[in-house]
């Protein structure tokens, strides 16, 4: 009677401690969080890393949803940036201890291997209030692996707490006030792995898009009050072969009427928006089409260009851009459309944005040229 009153007890005292250890156990729980300012998983040079949240990077410290920086985590802004549905943006590079990036002057920047660019997308509650409440939707990592770029996109979850590794997409439901003050919803697409590597390709391999001189040709008042983010990046020793002097290329800003003229403005929305694609490069190459602010032949720009197949993606109309007559401009009916078949661009938006479509507009209504030329 003893032995049997023994043998309860212990039961009692061990089973609990069975379940206790069986639902700790790792296997069945998420992976855990990087510790608050510690990187969990190290980037290491030619060695893949692919992991299941973004909390494992370490690339932020505290709350993850902050998006402080930590250390080799360094935040960058471009002068024009990609329309995403009105999403804003927070860009970082990640460049592990003494690897650096190198000046090119027509060309995106060179990055060595265990580079890291991190783009994360989010909706502040109310655009009149940037640094108030928002909503972080999607992060995109582009990491550089054995001389190849990896694209891997995360989806927040609705907590805020941290972002899981997705392949397939997904569409997402975004509202917020705007700067007029209307409410305002879309649906968000976060672009599945084959759409990030087509508006990635530039012939046969993926390349960023954005690092460019004349993008990041200005201050940042994350980096410093002072000095531009080039001046920056050389300072700190994380840009190499950056020339002396100081008359570096620059985007116009497209909105801002100060930073260029409206043919300037225009033409780096264009290049921002379409030249990943348009371009000799690019995966729309056979169009002939080419929308990089650097190109100076009219009719490749799209000036009287007629479209390389006719049909429902040009409206039956008959140039890319006829000067002065956004009405027969076949870019101008593709901007506004949200045709899956219609619409340019094809990847990044649902909805027509309305100021892009009107800062075109104004552009091609404004062109004189001779038809003839």
């Amino acid at each position: 009677m003893i032995e049997e009153n023994i043998h309860i007890i212990r039961l009692i005292f061990v089973l609990p401690l069975c379940i206790f250890l069986f639902q700790c156990n790792p296997s069945t729980k998420n992976i855990p969080k990087a510790k608050k300012g510690v990187l969990a998983t190290p980037l290491i040079i030619n060695n893949t890393t692919e992991n299941k949240f973004l909390s494992q990077y370490g690339f932020f410290k505290g709350e993850l949803a902050d998006l402080k920086p930590n250390k080799d985590v360094f935040p960058y802004t471009l002068n024009t940036p990609l329309f995403s549905n009105y999403a804003y943006k927070e860009r970082f590079i990640y460049l592990p201890d003494g690897v650096q990036m190198s000046y090119k002057e027509d060309d995106v920047f060179s990055f060595e291997n265990g580079s890291v660019l991190i783009k994360n997308f989010y909706y502040p509650k109310d655009f009149r209030m940037e640094n108030g409440t928002r909503k972080i939707i999607e992060t995109r990592l582009l990491i550089k692996e054995n001389n190849i770029w990896k694209p891997l996109n995360y989806i927040w979850s609705e907590d805020q707490q941290d972002a899981k590794l997705n392949y397939v997409g997904e569409k997402i439901n975004a509202s917020w006030i705007h700067t007029d003050g209307t409410k305002k919803s879309t649906i968000y697409n976060v672009p599945n792995n084959n759409q990030c590597k087509n508006c990635h390709l530039k012939g046969k391999d993926i390349s960023p898009i954005g690092p460019t001189v004349a993008q990041l040709n200005r201050k940042y008042a994350m980096l410093s009050e002072k000095m531009s983010q080039l001046e920056f990046y050389k300072e700190k020793n994380i840009l190499k072969n950056l020339p002396e002097h100081k008359n570096f290329p620059k985007f116009a800003v497209w909105n801002n009427e100060e930073s260029g003229s409206l043919e300037d403005r225009a033409k780096a929305y264009l290049d921002i928006n379409c030249a990943h694609c348009h371009q000799p490069k690019g995966s729309a190459k056979n169009s002939g089409l080419d929308l990089r602010l650097s190109q100076i032949n009219l009719r490749k720009q799209g000036i009287f260009k007629p479209p390389i197949a006719a049909g429902k993606g040009s409206g039956d109309l008959q140039y890319s851009i006829v000067p002065g007559s956004p009405n027969e401009s076949i870019i101008i009916y593709r901007m506004n459309s949200n045709d899956p078949g219609v619409m340019m661009p094809e990847v990044g938006r649902s909805i027509v944005h309305h100021e892009g479509v009107n800062l075109i507009t104004e552009y091609i209504k404004n062109l004189k040229v001779d038809a003839s030329r």
